[in-house]
Formats: C-alpha cells, sequence, structure tokens
C-alpha cells in the first residue's frame, strides 16, 4: 500500500448520503475502462497533471505490463455539475475501475455489491463482445442502475450510431439515450459524470443504526498489517472505537479510519454508504475475510450482510518450490495473497518427483499464471507449476466415489462412469467465422445450444463444452482462427459422464506423478507421443539406455528410448589380439547390464520446468 497523503485535517464527520454516489465501470478487456478512470481522475483533480500516468489506479506493476486490470480499485472523487437539478453543488463519488477479464468476474461481483450504479462501457470500434454481455448480467442480478456509453468514438474505424442501436436493443431503450465518450482525449467525460450525479441513485442506510460494513477487499502492508477496503451500509464507523469481525468474533480497535482519493486519507469517520479503509494493525491475516460483516464490539449489530457467494476453483494445478527449503516461505506468501485474492484456493500436497507443495484451485488459466507471478515477484520464490487440470467425480463399480483434482489421486481397479465440468461458453463472432468457430468447438467435444444475431453481421453462439477442452488453448485457438474478433465467456453448469483416461509415463519402468494426466481416451494416444517426444529431448543421456513410455493402465501406447552414453574402451588399444579388445567389450556390456538393474534416471528440474510448462498456452496471452 502507498504511504498515505497528508490530509489537512482528519473530516469532522462522515459525508452525508444524499450527495453520495457509488459506481463502477465494467467492460470487455480493452475496452477502455482504464483511460476513462484516468481521466476522470483527471477531470475532478484528485491527481495533478505532473503526477499523473496511463492506467494510473493499475497499481501493480505486472498490470501494467500486461496492459490489463486484474484488482478492482476504489477511488473517491469531488465533482461539482455543472448543468441539471444538482448544478452547483458539490458531489462526492466513489469509482470502482474494475477487471475485464473472464478469470476475474469474481473481482467485479465483489465491486458491484459496493455500488448503486454501473457505467457499462463498450468499444465504438468493436461492438458489445461476450464479456461486456456476462458484466451486464452480473450488474442487473445486483439491481444497479446501468448508464450504457460508448467509448473511443474518437476513433476513425468507430462505428457510433451502429453500436448504440445494438446496446440499445439488448438492454433496452433509445439509442439516442447511450452516452458517447472518448476516454483518450476527455470528450464527454464530464458529461458522463453529470449523467452519473443525475441518474445513479444516492445510497440507502440507517445513520442512528449499529454500524455495519461489508468488507469486500483486504490487503497486507509489511509495515501496517492488514489493511481492509470496506463500504458501510449503516451507521458509521468512528476512529479508535472497537470493531468486531462478525464471522470470526475477533475484536479490534481501529487504529485508523480513512477514504482513498487516490493515497489513503485519514479520515474521523466514515459513515452510511462510503467506501474507505480501516487498518487495525493485525497481523494474522486471517482476521480479516472479504464478504465478512464489521460491526461495533460494543452494541454492535446482531445480524451479518449477505456477503458474497464463494467463487468454486475451476483449474487445480500443483505449486511447488525449486529450491525445497522455501516450502515455508510459500506458505506464507499464499496466506498473504489469499488475503487479497479471495478466490485462490489452497492446500499442501506431496509429489515423489517434487517433493512439498501446494495443490492450488483457480478461476481459469490467467488466474493461476497471474498467481504464480505474483508469488515470484512479491515473495521471491522460484517455482515449478504441474499441468493444469479440472476436477473429476469418479463413481468404481463398488459404489464407492472419488473426487479427484490431481491425476496422482486417478483410482485404481475398476471404474463405472467418470463426471467431467461442462460450461455454457458464449462466443461472438461476426457471421463470416461461424463456420470456423463450430468446427473449433466439435472438434473440443462442444455441442450447440443456440444462435442469435445481435445485428446484420454479429452472431452471438452458445455451446457446451467440457471445461478440460477449454482451460489449454481453446482461447488462443479461437482467436487465431477468427483473426481475433471473436470474444468467449463461459461460466460453469454441471457435469457429463465422459469416456476418460489416465495416461501415466514411465521412465525405466517406474512412473513419474508429477508427468500423469487425465484425457479423454481419443486424445490419449496423441498425448503420450507428444509427451514421450519433448521428455526426449529434455531428459539427458544416461550411462544406460533409458525406455520412456506412456502407458494407459498396463497397455503401453507409446514409447521413445534415450541411448546410453557409450564410453570408449579401447581408447587405449593400439592394436594387439582382438580377444582383447572383445573381453573389454563385454565388460562394458554386463556392466550396462548390472547398472540398468540398479540405475535410477535422475531428471533434472529443468525437464519438470519445461514439461509442465504452461508460458506458451493461451494464459499468458488473453
Amino acid at each position: 500500500m502507498t504511504k498515505p497523503a497528508v490530509a489537512p485535517a482528519p473530516r469532522p464527520g462522515a459525508t452525508e448520503p444524499a450527495i453520495l454516489r457509488n459506481f463502477c465501470i465494467i467492460a470487455h478487456i480493452d475496452h477502455g475502462k482504464s483511460t476513462l478512470a484516468d481521466r476522470m481522475l483527471q477531470l475532478t483533480g484528485v491527481v495533478e497533471g505532473r503526477d499523473m500516468r496511463a492506467q494510473y489506479l493499475d497499481r501493480m506493476d505486472i498490470e501494467r505490463e500486461r496492459g490489463i486490470t486484474i484488482k478492482s480499485q476504489a477511488v473517491r472523487l469531488p465533482f461539482t455539475p455543472a448543468a441539471g437539478p444538482s448544478a452547483g453543488r458539490t458531489h462526492v463519488l466513489n469509482l470502482i475501475d474494475t477487471p475485464g477479464h473472464v478469470d476475474f468476474t469474481y473481482e467485479v461481483s465483489r465491486s458491484l455489491a459496493a455500488c448503486e450504479g454501473a457505467v457499462l462501457l463498450v468499444d465504438a470500434a468493436q461492438g458489445i463482445e461476450a464479456q461486456t454481455l456476462a458484466n451486464l448480467y452480473l450488474a442487473l442480478e445486483a439491481d444497479l442502475h446501468v448508464i450504457p456509453v460508448l467509448n473511443k468514438i474518437d476513433l476513425p474505424s468507430a462505428q457510433p450510431d451502429k453500436y448504440a442501436a445494438e446496446l440499445a436493443h439488448i438492454i433496452g431503450g433509445d439509442p439516442d439515450e447511450v452516452l458517447r465518450v472518448s476516454a483518450k482525449t476527455g470528450e464527454g467525460v464530464a458529461e458522463l459524470l453529470e449523467h452519473i450525479v443525475a441518474e445513479v441513485p444516492a445510497p440507502r442506510g440507517t445513520a442512528d443504526a449499529p454500524p455495519r460494513a461489508l468488507i469486500f477487499d483486504s490487503v497486507y502492508d509489511t509495515y501496517r498489517g492488514v489493511v481492509t477496503y470496506v463500504r458501510v451500509v449503516d451507521g458509521r464507523l468512528t476512529h479508535r472505537d472497537r470493531i468486531k469481525m462478525m464471522s470470526t468474533g475477533a475484536t479490534h480497535e481501529m487504529l485508523e479510519v480513512g477514504v482513498i482519493s487516490p493515497d489513503p486519507i485519514k479520515a474521523g469517520e466514515i459513515g452510511v454508504g462510503e467506501v474507505g479503509y480501516l487498518i487495525t494493525g493485525v497481523k494474522e491475516v486471517r482476521q480479516s475475510r472479504v464478504g465478512d460483516t464489521v460491526t461495533s464490539a460494543v452494541k454492535g449489530a446482531t445480524e451479518a450482510l449477505s456477503g458474497y457467494r464463494h467463487p468454486n476453483p475451476m483449474v487445480f494445478s500443483g505449486l511447488y518450490p525449486i529450491d525445497g527449503d522455501d516450502y515455508t516461505d510459500l506458505r506464507e506468501a499464499l496466506d498473504k495473497l489469499q488475503l487479497n485474492d479471495a478466490a485462490l484456493a489452497y492446500e499442501p500436497e506431496t509429489s515423489g518427483a517434487l517433493g512439498f507443495g501446494f495443490r492450488c484451485g483457480f478461476l481459469g488459466l490467467l488466474h493461476m499464471e497471474i498467481v504464480r507471478e505474483r508469488l515470484e515477484r512479491e515473495a521471491g520464490l522460484d517455482l515449478i507449476s504441474t499441468a493444469p487440470n479440472v476436477i473429476y467425480r469418479v463413481e468404481m463399480e463398488d459404489g464407492t466415489e472419488h473426487v479427484v483434482t490431481n491425476p496422482s489421486e486417478y483410482p485404481e481397479g475398476k471404474i463405472a462412469a467418470v463426471h467431467e465440468p461442462v460450461v455454457r461458453a458464449t462466443v461472438l463472432t461476426p457471421k463470416e467465422f461461424i463456420g470456423t468457430v463450430m468446427d473449433l468447438c466439435q472438434t473440443r467435444r462442444g455441442s450447440l445450444q443456440g444462435m442469435d444475431y445481435l445485428s446484420a453481421d454479429r452472431v452471438e453462439m452458445r455451446y457446451e463444452l467440457p471445461l478440460a477442452e477449454i482451460v489449454f488453448d481453446f482461447f488462443d485457438q479461437l482467436k487465431s482462427r477468427t483473426r481475433g474478433y471473436a470474444s468467449l465467456d463461459y461460466e460453469a453448469t454441471g457435469e457429463q459422464v465422459a469416456d476418460l483416461v489416465k495416461v501415466d509415463v514411465l521412465l525405466h519402468g517406474e512412473p513419474v506423478d508429477a508427468f500423469s494426466a487425465i484425457v479423454h481416451r481419443e486424445q490419449a494416444y496423441g498425448y503420450g507421443v507428444a509427451l514421450a517426444q519433448k521428455l526426449k529431448e529434455l531428459i539427458p543421456r544416461q550411462q544406460f539406455e533409458v525406455p520412456i513410455q506412456a502407458a494407459v493402465g498396463a497397455r503401453i501406447i507409446a514409447r521413445e528410448t534415450i541411448r546410453a552414453i557409450r564410453k570408449d574402451v579401447l581408447a587405449k588399444c593400439y592394436g594387439g589380439d582382438i580377444t582383447r579388445k572383445r573381453k573389454l567389450l563385454e565388460k562394458q556390456k554386463e556392466g550396462k547390464k548390472r547398472m540398468k538393474v540398479v540405475g535410477r534416471v535422475e531428471v533434472p528440474q529443468e525437464a519438470f520446468i519445461a514439461a509442465l510448462s504452461t508460458s506458451d498456452s493461451a494464459a499468458g496471452k488473453r
């Protein structure tokens, strides 16, 4: 967390709810949310021109490098409308900038709970995308006032009239009601802020009731402990009050309370509808859970707020430190990261090949890449991540059931049925790519559920697909086959029975659990051949011949052989009897045979990293 800005003096009291407006910006990736937030910061004067930089609210280096928003950020903006019924009266706007990627939908849903309004931003050159629709449905579920806005109207390829009609058709309304802005030039941003003041309802709550505040985010600060971000629903939270966390029952003294504008500013108290932060000096990261309710320790509220529906992990992967001594550091780093990323789940596990590590659950492949990168940067760790896989439910013929999150847990014996998770995927694409998308989805075992034309040249296609087929390179393939025009969104819908098998990799006859995978029977041969070839290139030659085998049960489906290193035992023989040479070669042969019996294949860490690497998959390129 950045160093708090020094306020002129603590504010005497909380802001009157009537002049508060809480809103967020939701959109598909790269439609200009962060740039619009930048213009709002400049227009309201909370950031001076000399301090301004692009993507101001994207605080992490990884966000700025990738050009994506990963964490929602709240900021308080003072704004005085020049027109309308509220003209001349200064209002306080709480803006929350949200991520646009499908893997961070949970981050968006938490932000929506802190707002009364949402700016639905659509690129005037690209139109509505799949994640735009997903975010719109989230906003409508949360009963927010939605303001449709077209961005990037300054682009030569912009078609504002066409996409305003498309947006009005989906939301319901008149195309003339769709606002038009350019976040890059600042055109129309002041009118948008005036519209927010006029249209978004003020927060409702009871000022004299016992305080209740919803925790929508937390972050760990090395010097100050856990910093908790809250939205006050009822009552007020005052500096030096004793507060209670309703789910854990823990009580703390508030050492600091304040607002973010855009740096933390101390305040005397925060009241109904305000978004702010609390610091209690607590170092224990489990004391501040996202979705918990904060109330007063004395005469506090008895009924907690509804909180959030906790997300279920969709993709699992093992994270192991390359240096085994870093295991404790990895556990502490995961604890701190989970405070800031409530969608992350993990539990300890061990691997014969990789040692001690953690089985981690993620919302998607990009989420997995970001978590691993944050752990490596923020905690200075070197990690190996195993191949990602989804949850399977295996029914045995004797009636027992097994939940498999790791291929090494796949049961032996007679299997009656294997259930795999399925998702409902929505693909938005120009009409000329319909055949291409259909071909891709059918090769990934998808079934078409429906198709609608959003306009004369854009189609929404709905497919039911196995999640395992999506998490590897589906997104990459979709983008390359449609020249980047198609967009994807998906949500879990249940599970289906599938013909799945476990592919084991044997090195010198011994199975290596880290390389095992669960795949569809039809794809087992291709997977086995590809992995065996990859390992042949990665594992160094030994003193003896090493067979690499891929097997399904007891049946070998693919094999590669690493030839033995041959020492020239005849180097010192300068002529002489041939029998002497034969004796030396026979002795070498016997030694190799004995070594083959007792020899153990050493697989270098580089081979594990390269074979299990997902860096060239869809995640890094989304």
